[in-house]
């Protein structure tokens, strides 16, 4: 069974970076298109970033363009997002989630499976 473990999440201010991290065990990770979702309080869930499985393709929510940066490394089992120039309205719980043979879909209903999040606030 596969499992998703995020970490990094935390407390930073406005102007600030963070790296989440998400650690993948129980099937092969090369083969999964990876990505991140996020969840404010209130709000549905929405589209981060996604990679997919061959890392051909790369996308992102125009929010967040030129500020985040998704990226895997497939000998540590790995996806990170690299968060850059935070703001106030980044503050959610990031999820990532795997998607077999995924090609880096913006929809969470694609994937099937979930990591537990991580609380990222950013204060002004």
């Amino acid at each position: 069974q596969v499992q998703l473990v995020e970490s990094g999440g935390g407390l930073v201010q406005a102007g600030g970076s963070l790296r989440l991290s998400c650690s993948f065990s129980g099937g092969t990770f090369s083969r999964y298109g990876m990505g991140w979702f996020r969840q404010a309080p209130g709000k549905e869930r929405e589209f981060v970033a996604a990679r997919s499985w061959t890392g051909t393709y790369t996308r992102s929510a125009e929010s967040v363009k030129g500020r985040f940066t998704i990226s895997r490394d497939n000998a540590k089992n790995t996806v990170y997002l690299q968060m850059n120039n935070l703001k106030t309205e980044d503050t959610a719980v990031y999820y990532c989630a795997a998607d077999l043979l995924g090609d880096g879909s913006r929809g969470a209903v694609n994937y099937d499976y979930w990591g537990q999040g991580t609380q990222v606030t950013v204060s002004s």
